[in-house]
């Protein structure tokens, strides 16, 4: 990229995934004016498989790879210089000559209980239908409430909302973060708190990848990266890569900055809810990769030699 040649910014083509995108230009921008100037930027969307592919879940169809493949593809190729990703669908391994470059400071990462005449989990029928693609989800609902029946319930926002409002599920639960980036609020309903539901490692976090090689690119980055969600985000997923993180195990993480130190609260369950181990660990703000790995390193003696493969 020259100062003649645009940025070439790559997402994914979903209302929330473009307003990511904007929101990620717009922090460029404020930091270098001329990018907000007509022709200095341009949003390319890319379609991914995981985007192409609704009717089935995603543990079926690859894993959450599937909503970052065809951007780093591009990025490999030279179509685009950046690409804006929500964090909690990036693998915890990057390809060879990608990295994160910076993370947007982080939205609210709770979870939000959207239900037809209920505002709570407690307050859910008796055999309630709940629509979720989450495990994660599905696995802390069911060890609460296990008469409940969870059905597979994927797409954007606007769809899955559509279909609570049909009345073809009598529940569902979305990330607050992508609502309040839709300016939609809580969309009338209840956020759930992490003692209740913990949320997914870097819920309400925007990364941007870049081409390792391209320090122009790398140096934009740098200087509007947000460390605190850095360093939150880096501890989660430190925590999640231990435990051989994918789709197809139920893990939780959320750390938060307590005073001058961070405390990470994990879990991991069986699918059905059946058995949920939880951790939590502190650690110092620089030691954010170890306290995660720790956390995980200590899970992982808990479940023994027979996790991940003995819990699916």
């Amino acid at each position: 990229m020259t100062s003649k040649t645009p940025l070439l910014i790559g997402t994914r083509g979903s209302p929330l995934a473009l307003a990511q995108a904007r929101m990620a230009l717009a922090a460029l921008a404020e930091r270098d004016p001329a990018l907000a100037e007509p022709g200095a930027a341009e949003i390319r969307v890319i379609k991914t498989t995981g985007d192409s592919i609704q009717d089935r879940p995603l543990t079926e169809i690859g894993g959450k790879g599937l909503f970052t493949k065809e951007l780093q593809e591009a990025l490999y190729a030279r179509e685009i210089d950046i690409a804006v990703h929500s964090m909690k669908d990036v693998a915890t391994v990057l390809p060879d000559g990608l990295r994160i470059g910076c993370m947007l400071p982080r939205e609210d990462p709770r979870d939000v209980l959207l239900a037809r005449g209920a505002t709570s989990l407690a307050g859910l029928p008796q055999g309630a239908v709940v629509g979720t693609a989450s495990l994660r989800r599905a696995a802390q609902l069911l060890a609460l409430r296990p008469d409940l029946r969870v059905v597979t319930l994927r797409g954007n926002v606007q769809r899955r909302l559509a279909r609570l409002e049909s009345g073809e599920i009598d529940a569902t639960m979305l990330a607050m973060a992508g609502l309040l980036r839709l300016q939609m609020g809580t969309a009338g309903g209840t956020p759930l708190e992490p003692e209740e539901m913990l949320p997914a490692p870097a819920q309400g976090a925007i990364g941007i990848e870049h081409r390792a090689d391209d320090r122009d690119v790398a140096e934009r980055l740098a200087a509007i990266s947000h460390a605190p969600t850095f360093a939150r985000v880096t501890t989660e997923r430190a925590f999640l890569r231990v435990l051989d993180g994918s789709c197809r195990t139920p893990i939780a993480a959320l750390a938060t900055f307590e005073g001058e130190r961070l405390r990470l609260r994990g879990l991991v369950a069986k699918p059905d809810g059946s058995r949920v181990e939880q951790v939590e660990s502190w650690g110092a703000a620089g030691e954010a990769q170890e306290l995660g790995e720790r956390a995980g390193a200590d899970v992982r003696a808990r479940l023994g030699n027979h996790y991940p493969s003995g819990w699916l």
